[in-house]
């Protein structure tokens, strides 16, 4: 079994939060980061004991092919689409984050814009070349396949990048 590649630690940690403890829903986890061997050879693993709980949570990552560079936060990844989250699940957090930018805070309002911002440029990844809408095959989850289901006219190319422009123009 090939695993899912973290391209990024943002990328690695917002997965983290999107799946919570089985066993009590927290996704309150101090997490541990270490390079481990797999049989599928360097991987990235977290670790760390539910703060709900006390259940133990761990979570293997296969590392990217080529480093991503640190740039402003979030760095979620390369120009390949994520193996992580799907499209669907992308525009998801684009819309939880963009629908919750504190009015009167403006440093958390820029980071939570510039979240946004960057994850629907991640659902735009997801776009073969050539295309003008994100293809079906990039919603293997069920959170994303009700995301597209509830309004798939979302993902065609040009509306994502309105959105993804509105987003910078509100961030300044």
């Amino acid at each position: 079994m090939t695993l899912p590649v973290a391209r990024t630690r943002d990328e690695a940690h917002l997965y983290l939060d999107l799946h919570p403890c089985e066993r009590c829903g927290s996704v309150e986890t101090t997490w541990e980061h270490a390079l481990v061997a797999a049989p599928e050879g360097l991987a990235a693993r977290y670790a760390g004991a539910c703060a709900g709980c006390g259940a133990e949570r761990r979570h293997v990552f296969g590392l990217p092919e080529r480093e991503v560079g640190a740039g402003p936060f979030p760095t979620f990844g390369g120009p390949e689409p994520s193996q992580l989250l799907d499209a669907g699940e992308w525009l998801w957090v684009a819309d939880l984050t963009a629908g919750n930018v504190p009015a009167d805070d403006p440093d958390a309002a820029r980071q939570a814009l510039a979240i946004a911002v960057a994850a629907v440029e991640e659902v735009v990844k997801f776009v073969p070349p050539g295309e003008d809408q994100v293809p079906e095959r990039a919603f293997w989850t069920d959170l994303g396949r009700q995301v597209r289901g509830a309004e798939p006219g979302r993902f065609q190319v040009d509306r994502l990048l309105v959105v993804r422009d509105a987003y910078r123009r509100l961030a300044g």
